[in-house]
């Protein structure tokens, strides 16, 4: 007997189920189907931080002409292995013609709307579900080593203000005195007080538990085949037998391009690539840093919960490699030892690597699919799915609801790459 549900979400990481948990709030029954577990993906490694100071795109003018010297250093922060790959190469040209000053600013007032969104209503969601996700409104600190990078780095503080991002910027010296985690020899700091962190996969466990202390359901091992709409029902194909949907949400993060036939949006296959980032999870070191921290010349983020320490970041373009590199993860603990007096804990509890969705313009693409309006995405979150998934759901909700969105969809629909 085929299941009938208002809306079916494809998709049981942080997006997709920040995106039922929304929905559920207007009313909705919803139904989320993953082909593996409760956040399996990305949403799981990463470093949980939450920064509306993220805002810039990583196509940044000059980020061209590094990733092409960092191509033959494969432990380099931005690494893209030279292979023969169109779909990457028309990709990597994509996004090349935005890494301009012009662009760069669109993309970044677009990235700080949702941002800014997501850090206020995500502490609401912690605050009125009782997530125990170990957050903290503990802001961050960008770390620098070298003067000249310092420098160039703000550059961008004026921009960030107008964004309404909180920036303060410190000498090395005085830094060293505020965090005694950190080796002498800095050139400075630049503090955002306005992010904050939190464990991400327990804020995912979180989630899911509320959706279905909500009366969602979640079907994990129940891999998506195929949509077809039939006038106001959506027929859904997938392993474990066919369901129907007034609507259906697509939250497949980095597997988008692979399935983006089956739901009649095949331009997402140009639009979106797997970045692959690192982590790696130990027990807490005696001396941790007293904020999460992005040591920036090495792109390392360092993050402490009361549960355990992690070090993470690094992009990495290799298409679905499923290989976990060991230089990548030694590069890690290589820059963090470069910055830090303890720069992990005796116990390596976790190494981790998982695809991240990264658009061409790095600006999430949130909205109903051209010519399948019952059919909606929310994909291409990039790095920011944790930062960005509490307005992501949001957002999903009001575009089905057919009210007034809390945030301007326009940045985010799939039209701006027509």
């Amino acid at each position: 007997m085929e299941q009938r549900e208002d809306v079916v979400i494809v998709g049981a990481g942080v997006i997709g189920l920040a995106s039922a948990l929304a929905l559920l709030e207007t009313g909705r029954s919803v139904r989320v189907i993953d082909a593996g577990r409760v956040g399996g993906g990305s949403s799981h490694g990463n470093c949980g931080t939450i920064t509306p100071s993220h805002a810039p795109p990583l196509a940044a003018p000059g980020v061209v002409l590094k990733a092409l010297r960092w191509m033959l250093t494969p432990d380099a922060p931005l690494y893209v292995a030279p292979r023969f790959d169109p779909r990457l190469w028309s990709w990597l040209l994509r996004f090349a013609v935005r890494c301009n000053d012009r662009d760069w600013r669109i993309s970044a007032r677009a990235k700080s709307a949702i941002l800014n969104d997501s850090r206020v209503r995500l502490a609401e969601w912690v605050r009125d579900y009782g997530l125990a996700c170990e957050f903290a409104n503990s802001g961050e600190d960008y770390v620098y080593r070298d003067a000249h990078e310092f420098e160039h780095t703000q550059g961008e503080v004026d921009f960030l203000r107008e964004l309404g991002v909180r920036v303060d910027v410190v000498d090395g010296p005085t830094y060293e005195r505020i965090e005694p985690a950190l080796k002498p020899g800095l050139a400075g700091a630049i503090r955002f007080d306005g992010d904050a962190v939190l464990r991400p996969d327990r804020y995912v466990s979180e989630l899911a538990r509320v959706v279905r202390e909500r009366g969602g359901v979640i079907v994990e091992q129940c891999a998506f085949e195929g949509a077809q709409t039939q006038g106001d029902r959506v027929h859904i194909r997938t392993a474990q037998g066919e369901l129907q949907a007034r609507e259906l949400v697509v939250a497949l993060g980095a597997w988008s391009p692979k399935l983006a036939d089956a739901i009649g949006a095949p331009s997402l296959k140009g639009l979106i690539q797997p970045g692959k980032g690192y982590s790696i999870t130990y027990s807490s070191p005696n001396l941790v840093p007293r904020r999460p921290l992005v040591l920036r010349e090495r792109q390392v983020c360092v993050t402490a919960w009361g549960s355990g320490f992690r070090l993470g970041s690094t992009m990495e373009f290799s298409g679905y490699d499923e290989s976990l590199n060991p230089r990548r993860l030694d590069a890690l603990e290589r820059g963090a030892r470069e910055y830090l007096h303890e720069p992990y804990g005796a116990q390596k509890q976790e190494e981790w690597y998982g695809w991240r969705p990264m658009s061409c313009d790095d600006i999430p693409i949130i909205g109903r699919v051209p010519g399948n309006p019952r059919v909606l995405l929310a994909t291409g979150h990039g790095m920011m799915g944790v930062s960005m998934s509490a307005a992501t759901g949001q957002l999903i909700a009001d575009l089905v609801a057919q009210r007034t969105p809390a945030i301007d969809p326009t940045p985010y629909g799939i039209e701006r790459f027509e």
